[in-house]
């Protein structure tokens, strides 16, 4: 053990057992490093929550990777592409792909009684994973797509049935403006509720082979495939992977095909969800700064309670650098005891609003009905290492006034 070790726990140990002048200054900045720290964590755990939240819900609209004909328009109109691509065997071979689908777009209007409402019809097949709307499933029930024949069962969200006062079991129909102009009858089977009210006024899901036979299409023909994967990290490579497969068709003459991800088709939320990184910042910054400023004026207090110690250990031939050391750990005991209550109170916060969702959020202007959390271990882990570093280092600054401490009047300092 070293002797600057030794002597800062013995100044520890004395200042516990016995309160001293300055423990009410350091006790303040330890409130200071456990609230700021706890601050930064709870808004890290929302931050990343609410962009988890809001691109998961993206996802189940739309999945992480489209492959679309290349000469798709910015229409919800859409190009057929073949159901058959030579590709597609070595895409399921791809690792990191959970499942893929194919489907048909088409946009629409509904009617029901005297209401109108324009929808964007969405065709499936039975090999989609209805997981993502079994969990916001609020009436009714699933369609179920694997018979032999089209089904006219459709599912809608809750803000398109609310518009039209539908209920599960009502019977619609819907319009398609087109040569000739079509229009099929349709029966809500559920209604699901997401909370992306733009969406759940917008997305309607019914049988693939519906649109396949009001845009005459053959059974062949479909909009394109959804490709989930498994970890979202690995969306950009994933993406890559998929473009070097279509570009096959490419080279061969065949149709060319597009691969766009979720943040390309989405780009307006996304874009949304990077400005709210430049708030968490500024609250990571301000909250480092108060508790740095904090540990300032503590660690000012301590050196000043010690000044005769200083001339006594210099005049028996220690070093400034040794001094220094000495209230660094110090400084050190102290940021610690803060981040270990920091930690206790953040986390303890963050995991009664994730499991009890106490704080509610209007889900029109938040797309979530409370605020949602996610707790990343590494994220805690980083953020108590760049508070403890760059508060230590904020503290050299003002230790340096050690140097300044002369032996010969600070022993006889009374």
């Amino acid at each position: 053990m070293n002797f600057e070790f030794f002597i800062a726990k013995r100044i520890i140990s004395r200042r516990t057992a016995k309160k001293r002048k300055g423990n009410t200054l350091i006790g303040t900045a330890i409130i200071a490093i456990a609230l700021g720290l706890s601050v930064m964590i709870i808004s890290v755990g929302t931050l990343t929550g609410f962009k988890q939240e809001i691109t998961d819900k993206l996802v189940g609209f739309s999945s992480h990777i489209q492959i679309l004909n290349l000469d798709q328009s910015s229409s919800f109109e859409t190009q057929p592409i073949s159901r058959i691509q030579d590709f597609l065997p070595e895409l399921r071979q791809l690792k990191g792909i959970s499942h893929f689908n194919p489907f048909v777009t088409k946009p629409g209007i509904i009617k029901s009684g005297m209401e109108m409402q324009g929808i964007y019809l969405k065709g499936i097949d039975s090999s989609y994973s209805w997981s993502f709307f079994e969990e916001h499933l609020k009436a009714g029930e699933l369609p179920d797509f694997s018979s032999a024949d089209a089904q006219n069962e459709i599912i809608i969200g809750q803000a398109l049935a609310s518009l039209l006062k539908l209920k599960p079991g009502d019977k619609i129909r819907a319009y398609f403006i087109q040569t000739p102009p079509k229009m099929r009858p349709f029966t809500v089977k559920g209604i699901y509720d997401t909370g992306l009210e733009e969406n759940d006024l917008l997305f309607v899901y019914c049988d693939l082979r519906q649109i396949q036979s009001i845009n005459n299409w053959s059974d062949d023909e479909i909009s394109g495939y959804e490709i989930f994967i498994n970890d979202y990290r690995d969306l950009e490579g994933i993406s890559e992977q998929i473009r070097d497969l279509t570009y096959q068709n490419l080279v061969q003459g065949k149709q060319a095909l597009d691969v766009e991800t979720i943040e390309e088709i989405s780009a307006g939320f996304f874009d949304f969800l990077r400005l709210t990184d430049t708030n968490v910042w500024v609250i990571l910054s301000l909250m480092v700064l108060v508790a740095g400023f904090n540990m300032i004026s503590g660690l000012l207090i301590i050196i000043l309670e010690r000044t005769r110690m200083i001339g006594t250990l210099k005049a028996l031939g220690a070093k400034n650098r040794n001094l220094r050391r000495i209230f660094l750990y110090q400084a050190a005991y102290i940021i610690g005891k803060g981040l270990i209550w920091g930690n206790i109170l953040g986390l303890t916060i963050c995991f009664i609003q994730d499991h009890f969702r106490l704080i509610p959020l209007d889900p029109n202007s938040y797309f979530v009905d409370a605020v949602p959390i996610n707790i990343n271990f590494l994220h805690v882990l980083l953020l108590n290492a760049g508070t403890l570093i760059i508060t230590i280092l904020m503290l050299i600054i003002p230790s340096g006034i050690i140097s300044r401490i002369s032996p010969d009047k600070t022993i006889k300092f009374d």
